[in-house]
């Protein structure tokens, strides 16, 4: 038996078939129902909605690609994207991507300088936190980029940023797919990991530190079998994880006290903007 879901757009109804819930993708990993999250049937419907309903995941950050590396090199590692995305546009206004970097100096006084982070309460003050160690990657990093040769594959990007200091599989991954618009890489960050680990995709014993590679190849092998991009499935997965607490508790929760029952939690879209129906 197959499940289908309903998706409505402004020019009418789209119905998306799937296989049982009980039937078997990868591995271990079943189906599961489309309206349970955070199972695969659910990622694939989200990717899918967002190309249906022109909402596809955008990602790229900069346009030339040592803006890409200052993007992704000021964020992740515990700084909030606004936090991080703040500093890139400082450093952007000050001339930073020009023929001739700033020298390190230079980039440590633009970075310690207070952020302007508007949110739902108002403009706040913030300081970047790392604005030494950044300035530091950020002075090695650049003159090497703007000599860089061409790339044909997200993956070859991917093996020569991880020569620069400071730039490790995860952020090297994260340029790659931004700027390659890459497949053949994944960003393994917590939230991908969680994922994975509560959909026994990912052995929980397996950690990005060690086994990079392999937890990457079964992310893309994931994908695959999904019939999605892995960029897409990557970007879906982090937006909706990062901006839903209500979502990344209840994968918490569950990797907290593992079950045989799956975790059910409607997105905060609910059937209110999409019909739901399970046959």
């Amino acid at each position: 038996m197959t499940q289908t879901a309903s998706l409505l757009t402004r020019t009418g109804t789209i119905q998306v078939e799937m296989p049982s819930p009980d039937e078997m993708l990868l591995g271990n990993v079943r189906w599961g129902a489309f309206d349970a999250f955070p199972t695969p049937a659910y990622w694939q419907y989200q990717v899918l909605a967002r190309r249906l309903t022109g909402r596809p995941a955008g990602y790229r950050l900069g346009r030339t690609l040592a803006e890409e590396v200052t993007a992704c090199l000021l964020g992740g590692h515990g700084i909030p994207a606004t936090v991080g995305l703040a500093a890139y546009q400082r450093l952007h206004e000050r001339g930073a991507f020009g023929a001739q970097p700033p020298s390190e100096a230079t980039l440590e006084e633009w970075l310690k300088e207070p952020l302007r982070i508007a949110s739902q309460k108002g403009v706040r003050q913030v300081r970047y936190r790392f604005a030494a160690q950044k300035a530091r990657f950020l002075a090695a990093a650049l003159p090497e980029v703007h000599a860089a040769p061409a790339f044909d594959t997200g993956r070859q990007l991917r093996d020569w940023l991880m020569k620069l200091r400071g730039v490790g599989p995860k952020t090297a991954s994260w340029i790659a797919r931004n700027w390659k618009d890459a497949d053949d890489v994944a960003i393994l960050d917590i939230h991908i990991m969680r994922i994975g680990q509560v959909l026994g995709l990912f052995p929980r014993e397996l950690t990005v530190e060690r086994h990079y590679p392999e937890l990457e190849s079964l992310f893309i092998q994931f994908s695959d079998a999904l019939n999605v991009r892995a960029s897409e499935l990557d970007a879906v997965i982090w937006y909706e994880m990062a901006s839903s607490p209500k979502a990344a508790r209840a994968v918490i929760e569950q990797l907290e006290a593992p079950s045989t029952t799956s975790v059910r939690w409607r997105s905060r879209e609910g059937t209110r903007q999409r019909e739901l129906s399970l046959v």
